[in-house]
């Protein structure tokens, strides 16, 4: 009997990246539409105390979806299961603090200095 579907490492390679990137869509709307009425409001509430749940979760999405493509990518060059979940986990929690770290960072310039502080053409 011949089995036509790809193998689980194919299925779930695909299944992370799929999440991820349907995961980092919200992400951006989330990210988008919070600073846009920040930016109209301009209320006292800061920027960076909008990374709440609501950010939160679309960003837990895309980062567990990494992890599964990342560690079903090292699956399909023959580690096993476990050494590949061992590799992906700890560099997708790492990658993943870094980048929420950097968004906070980034959410505090922008409240200081406007969208100018985040122009990268002014540091010639």
């Amino acid at each position: 009997m011949n089995y036509f579907f790809p193998q689980p490492p194919y299925l779930l390679l695909c299944a992370g990246l799929l999440a991820s990137l349907a995961s980092g869509l919200a992400f951006q709307a989330v990210l988008t539409q919070s600073v846009q009425d920040w930016s109209k409001n301009r209320s006292t509430r800061s920027l960076a105390n909008m990374r709440g749940f609501n950010l939160f979760l679309p960003f837990l999405g895309m980062a567990g979806g990494s992890c599964f493509f990342l560690a079903s990518g090292v699956e399909i060059f023959g580690f096993p299961t476990r050494l590949a979940y061992a590799i992906a986990v700890p560099m997708t929690a790492f990658v993943s603090w870094l980048v929420w770290s950097q968004l906070g960072k980034i959410l505090v310039q922008l409240e200081e200095g406007g969208s100018a502080a985040l122009d990268l053409d002014s540091f010639r």
